[in-house]
């Protein structure tokens, strides 16, 4: 059986950093609101003004977007990503989970704490 510090141990390790692209400032903040709220994530950092180029539909595209980043337990990270692509506008929205590897303890255990 695992100890209290072994679980949230465990917890800390199963940490991830969610990097999703919206089509303007407010949609992102709209995003982060709604799944702060939900406690789907422990909060989000939204960075308005990144330029973007990729293929779309058999042609290269460029468009301003914004950036939101996620912090969350990975073990929410299927329910997170159903439920942006529900409140996104895109058909195929870019949502990418990364493993947080290292951090301020302090931090990864507040990550843990406010989604739980």
């Amino acid at each position: 059986m695992k100890t209290e510090n072994s679980q949230r141990a465990t917890q800390l390790e199963a940490l991830q950093w969610i990097y999703v692209t919206a089509p303007n400032r407010e949609a992102a903040l709209d995003l982060a609101r709604t799944l702060v709220k939900e406690r789907l994530v422990a909060c989000a950092n939204v960075m308005d003004g990144v330029q973007s180029v990729y293929w779309w539909e058999g042609g290269i595209v460029e468009d301003a977007e914004a950036v939101v980043v996620f912090k969350t337990q990975k073990s929410l990270v299927p329910q997170l990503t159903r439920r942006i692509q529900d409140l996104h506008s895109y058909d195929c929205p870019c949502i990418v989970a990364l493993d947080i590897q290292d951090g301020n303890p302090d931090f990864l255990r507040w990550i843990v704490h406010e989604t739980s």
